[in-house]
C-alpha cells in the first residue's frame, strides 16, 4: 500500500537532486530530447513499462542502454526478429544430470534482469510478443506450470519502429495495456543535428557515470507513491478515462473501444511522479493533462472511419482534454482541492 506519511522537505529537496542529476546524465547521451527523457524518468517513478515510438536511427537504444548505466542496473537486450520464440526470452527446460539421474534444471532466459531492453518488439510474432505478459503485469513468468520470480526493481523498455514499416507486427491490445507510456521519439531539428555531429562517433557509445542505484530508485518510487492526490484530481482521471469510451463524449464517437482501469490507475501513478519530478507534495491537474496522451492514445481503439480520416490516437486523447473541464459540478471538499 502506499504511504500516508507525507514527505518532509528534506526528502523532498533530496529527490529533486538526485532526480536532476539523473536527468542531465540522459541529456547527455540523448541530445534536444528534454520532453522525452523527463517522461521515462517520470515513468520509472511510477514502476511502469515504457514503449519508444520512433524511426531507426533516432536513439531509442542509446536512450535504454545509457538508462541502465546511469541506474547501475543489470540490463539485458533482446533483439526481436521475425524467428524469436517465447523460450528464447523467458527462458527453458533443460535435460541436465544431477546425482547419477537426469532432470530438467530451468535454465534462465533475458527476461530475468532489472531492465530489459526489447529491441523493435514488433518485429516479433504476436505469439513471441504474449511472452510477456505475465512478467510485466505480474514480474514473474511461469514455465511448464513453474513460476520463478523476476528480480526487482524489473522494467521493460521496448522500442518499436511504425507500424506502417514492412516486417512489423502491431501489438496486441493486451500487450500495449501493461505499458505505461507510448512514447513517441521524433527526428531532430538542425541545430540538434550539428550537436550530435560536433560530440558523436559512429560506433562509439557516450561514456555514461552512474548516478543512482536500484535501491535508491526504489526508494524515489516510494516517495511518488507517497504523493498526494486530490480528490478532485481523482475524479478529474476518471472521468477523462470514462470520456475515452463511445458514447461518453464528444469526440469519443470516433472511438471502438476505449481506456482500461488499468490506465486510470496508470495515470494516477504518473501524475504524482510528475508532482514530485517538478518538487511538489501533491499532484495537480496539469500534471494529468501534461502525461495523459502518453498514458491513453495506445490504449484507445479507433473506428474505422475515424482510421481512413487519418485521424490518431494521439489527436483524440487532445481532444478529450480539451473537452472534459478539470472541475466537475461538486465543491471542492477541502482548501487544498481548491487550490490543485
Amino acid at each position: 500500500m502506499p504511504s500516508t506519511d507525507p514527505l518532509s522537505d528534506a526528502q523532498l529537496d533530496a529527490a529533486s537532486s538526485k532526480l536532476q542529476a539523473l536527468k542531465e546524465t540522459l541529456e547527455r547521451v540523448l541530445f534536444g530530447q528534454e520532453i522525452l527523457i523527463e517522461a521515462v524518468i517520470i515513468g520509472l517513478l511510477s514502476r511502469g513499462h515504457l514503449l519508444l515510438e520512433g524511426l531507426p536511427g533516432l536513439g531509442k537504444t542509446e536512450l535504454v542502454k545509457g538508462l541502465a548505466k546511469a541506474l547501475r542496473l543489470e540490463a539485458k537486450r533482446i533483439q526481436f526478429t521475425p524467428d524469436l520464440l517465447p523460450g528464447d526470452i523467458t527462458g527453458n527446460p533443460m535435460l541436465q544430470e544431477m546425482d547419477g539421474r537426469r532432470q530438467f534444471v530451468f535454465q534462465k532466459g533475458p527476461l530475468f534482469a532489472n531492465l530489459v531492453l526489447a529491441d523493435e518488439i514488433n518485429r516479433a510474432s504476436p505469439k513471441t510478443q504474449s511472452a510477456l505478459l505475465e512478467a510485466m503485469q505480474e514480474r514473474r513468468v511461469t514455465v511448464m506450470g513453474e513460476t520463478h520470480a523476476l528480480p526487482a526493481p524489473f522494467f521493460v523498455l521496448a522500442t518499436q519502429n511504425p507500424i506502417e514499416l514492412e516486417g512489423t507486427y502491431p501489438l496486441p491490445e493486451a500487450q500495449l495495456d501493461r505499458f505505461l507510456f507510448k512514447l513517441e521519439v521524433h527526428r531532430n531539428p538542425v541545430e540538434v543535428l550539428e550537436q550530435i555531429i560536433k560530440h558523436r562517433e559512429i560506433g562509439i557509445e557516450p561514456v555514461v557515470e552512474p548516478v543512482l542505484s536500484g535501491a535508491e530508485l526504489v526508494e524515489l518510487s516510494g516517495y511518488a507513491r507517497a504523493i498526494y492526490l486530490p480528490p478532485v484530481v481523482s475524479n478529474y482521471i476518471a472521468r477523462l478515462v470514462n470520456a475515452s469510451h463511445p458514447g461518453q463524449s464528444g469526440t469519443s464517437a470516433r472511438v471502438k473501444y476505449g481506456a482500461s482501469p488499468r490506465a486510470a490507475l496508470a495515470l494516477a501513478a504518473a501524475a504524482k511522479a510528475r508532482a514530485l519530478v517538478q518538487r511538489r507534495l501533491n499532484a495537480s491537474f496539469e500534471d494529468v493533462k501534461a502525461l495523459a496522451v502518453h498514458v491513453l492514445q495506445h490504449r484507445i481503439v479507433l473506428d474505422y472511419t475515424a482510421r481512413l480520416e487519418g485521424l490518431t490516437p494521439g489527436a483524440v486523447v487532445a481532444e478529450l482534454i480539451k473537452e472534459v473541464p478539470a472541475q466537475s459540478l461538486q465543491a471542492p471538499k477541502t482548501l487544498m482541492d481548491a487550490k490543485v
